[in-house]
């Protein structure tokens, strides 16, 4: 179980890094995943960056469009 939770956390990190290179809100983020057909709250989405829920593949496959970036930059660090 804590081996779980720490994997978590650091795609949590992986995920508040990329946001924040990209100069976008938590909110700024939802409004441009909600427009590409993902319907995330950012309650939802805070989540995901704290390691509290899992992210869904649709969501990575629509930040990978956001951000302009490999999808190894969603799991690094990760082992």
């Amino acid at each position: 179980m804590e081996q779980k939770i720490r994997r978590d956390l650091n795609m949590g990190d992986n995920l508040r890094r990329l946001r924040d290179s990209a100069g976008l809100s938590q909110e700024k983020l939802c409004v441009k995943l909600q427009t590409m057909g993902c319907d995330i709250g950012r309650s939802t989405y805070a989540k995901y960056e704290a390691g509290e829920l899992n992210i869904r593949a649709s969501v990575i496959v629509a930040l990978k469009k956001i951000y302009n970036c490999s999808y190894d930059e969603f799991f690094a660090g990760l082992e």
